[in-house]
């Protein structure tokens, strides 16, 4: 008979536990999850400013590349309206020391306008530069700070 109550009695405690283990267990599932979406959540912010400043680097160099771009479109028409200009005035002119002036003036123009068009794309990619290293330098930084303080 007290074989039996201890036999009855070992399996209340083996029952209790296991009861025990797996309410400990479901706890500790519950805190990994827990735990996991926080983790998740810091990574998701940290890899969301990486894409923000990845998408103001690509906005900066697309602007880059539009203002250059641009000036050389500009470029182009300017010296096809002056090649125009300074053909007919070639070609229809009688006097041939206004032709020579004329050579001239359009040597000295191309001259001009390549030096602005060439100071044109130069500021461009200073400015490219300079934005590069006040902005998105400063946030590269705030980005590493802030991974180097995530868990």
């Amino acid at each position: 008979m007290i074989d039996q109550i201890l036999v009855a009695l070992s399996l209340a405690a083996t029952a209790g536990c296991l009861f025990a283990g797996f309410r400990v267990s479901g706890d500790n599932r519950r805190d990994l999850r827990i735990l996991n979406t926080h983790r998740i959540s810091a990574r998701s912010a940290v890899q969301k400013s990486r894409m923000e400043l990845l998408e103001v680097r690509n906005r900066a160099k697309l602007l880059e590349d539009t203002v250059s771009g641009g000036a050389m479109a500009v470029e182009k028409v300017h010296k096809a309206i002056a090649n125009t200009t300074f053909g007919l005035i070639d070609m229809f002119s009688s006097d041939e020391e206004f032709r020579n002036s004329t050579r001239k003036v359009q040597q000295t123009h191309h001259e001009k306008t390549e030096q602005v068009y060439k100071a044109v794309r130069t500021t461009n990619r200073a400015l490219h530069i300079l934005a590069d290293t006040l902005i998105i330098g400063k946030a590269e930084k705030r980005i590493v700070s802030k991974t180097k303080k995530a868990p």
